[in-house]
């Protein structure tokens, strides 16, 4: 009855925080004397985000733009209106796009993030100018293939460097942000497409041709600079000092274990990745929603126009439903980060695009534009909240060089063949029919996404059991592991949900 607190609690050592069950070393971490924690991450967000920000911004522009160039007239210049001829040419860029994946990230790693992406992206900028110039159907496939291999490794190797920089828990908020350059994309190319458009006619060339002309000078000019301004991994930033660059070092260890940097990257250890089943659990959560993002980013303008409005009036109404979806992104990895959890925050923003996507499949007529409209806003606030969580949940469970740039490139790559069944699935002659055969699509590839993210929840929780009663059993082997070369294989490592 008289006890202490003190008494009745356990021994110090026997007390086991829930950041030490995730952490695969132990928690000290050198003491900083020159700045702070708060002071050096808020120093790593502006040398980081802003730019790779940027960077997929004109990346994500240069490859939906087309859309906006349908709507002012590409198709009936190219004679490319009737049949799928239109949806081929989507289709072709992610023939090379999802092939190159996982070579860009590994060279991406050899040849430093600053020479590999911004040379990538200075090459698709040329492409893309040279997209305005063509002048029949051969010439736009040969571009958007081009195009296509270029920027394949934007995406994933601008997510793997961005999880070789942050914690698990710091995470979703710069994966929201960055991944939400796309609906800033979106928005940006609605109303620069709306400006150029009105150059119809300036030096004899129409006004879609200036869309692809003046974004991909843009993008060449704008990649040149980033050569000297993005940043490479914590190990190699020169704009970190000693003691920075070791406190950076400790920490991500203590949430992920062992970087690996000198890790190897042979056919070997590509393949070994690959004996995980997990990884192909990643690849099935994008995938079912590329189907429906790569959807809306290259039809929004066609499905708006369809409700009557002229091709400058589409391009302007695209806009508010991107902005809207950039919000609610954000708040959605704000809250995520906070409760430190993930399947909730990528199932819900799924319900809520499935939701817009019902009401597009029932609601139709001319007095029903607005609703229409509206229903949009939900399809792609939704839609846009749930991917860069996937992506971020899937990413940042993967320890280590070797098995997060293989990991997020094959994540991506396989992805993005959901690409190509977009581009198939709103086809001209259904416009009569409402679009129904493409919102329905959607709908089944957004449920297909919960099925995988549930199953993905329910393999790491037996994994993290699995490994808590290997370490409970007092067996000490597991002290013997190869932390840097097993990453998030090793026993001691727990995913987060």
């Amino acid at each position: 009855m008289g006890a202490t607190e003190d008494s009745i609690s356990p021994p110090p050592e026997k007390v086991e925080t829930e950041s030490q069950l995730q952490s695969p070393v132990a928690n000290d971490l050198p003491l900083l004397t020159q700045t702070t924690e708060r002071k050096l991450m808020a120093k790593v967000d502006w040398h980081v985000v802003p730019f790779l920000c940027i960077m997929y911004l004109l990346a994500f522009l240069d490859r939906v733009n087309i859309s906006n160039a349908k709507v002012l007239g590409l198709a009936e210049d190219l004679h490319i209106v009737e049949g799928t001829k239109y949806n081929t040419a989507l289709t072709i860029f992610f023939v090379p796009y999802i092939i190159f994946e996982i070579p860009s990230n590994i060279l991406l790693k050899k040849l430093k993030p600053h020479v590999w992406l911004s040379m990538c992206m200075f090459l698709f900028g040329v492409v893309t100018v040279c997209q305005g110039l063509v002048t029949n159907w051969g010439g736009l496939m040969t571009t958007r293939w081009f195009l296509g291999m270029f920027e394949t490794g934007m995406f994933p190797g601008c997510f793997y460097l961005l999880g070789m920089w942050y914690k698990r828990s710091e995470a979703q908020k710069r994966f929201s942000f960055f991944f939400s350059s796309t609906t800033l994309a979106g928005a940006f190319g609605g109303l620069l497409a709306s400006g150029l458009g009105k150059m119809d006619g300036l030096r004899n060339l129409a006004g879609w041709r200036w869309v692809f002309i003046i974004e991909g000078i843009i993008t060449c000019v704008v990649a040149i600079a980033l050569f000297f301004l993005l940043p490479d991994f914590p190990e190699e930033a020169k704009w970190l000092t000693e003691e920075e660059r070791n406190y950076m070092r400790a920490k991500l260890a203590q949430d992920s274990g062992h970087a690996g940097t000198e890790a190897s990257m042979g056919l070997r250890d590509i393949l070994e990745v690959f004996k995980d089943y997990k990884i192909f659990i990643g690849g099935l959560m994008y995938f079912g929603q590329i189907v429906t993002a790569y959807g809306y980013a290259y039809f929004a303008p066609t499905i708006i126009q369809s409700y009557g409005y002229g091709a400058i009036q589409t391009q302007l109404y695209s806009i508010p439903p991107w902005a809207a979806a950039f919000g609610f992104s954000m708040l959605i990895a704000f809250v995520s980060d906070k409760f430190q959890h993930r399947l909730v925050f990528a199932i819900f923003p799924m319900l809520v695009s499935m939701a817009g996507l019902g009401i597009l499949l029932n609601v139709h007529g001319e007095n029903n534009t607005d609703v229409q409209y509206g229903a949009l806003f939900l399809v792609t606030a939704g839609c846009y909240s749930a991917m860069p969580v996937v992506v971020c949940w899937f990413a940042m469970n993967l320890g280590g060089h070797r098995r997060r740039s293989v990991g997020t490139a094959w994540q991506v790559g396989f992805g993005n063949i959901g690409g190509i069944i977009a581009t198939y699935s709103f086809l001209e002659k259904d416009k009569a029919n409402h679009y129904r055969p493409g919102f329905s699509i959607g709908v089944s590839f957004l449920a297909f996404s919960c099925a995988c993210c549930i199953a993905y929840f329910l393999a790491i929780w037996h994994q993290n059991r699995q490994r808590g009663r290997i370490m409970a059993s007092g067996d000490p082997s597991y002290l013997e592991e190869d932390g840097e070369k097993l990453g998030d294989m090793a026993t001691k490592f727990r995913y987060a949900y």
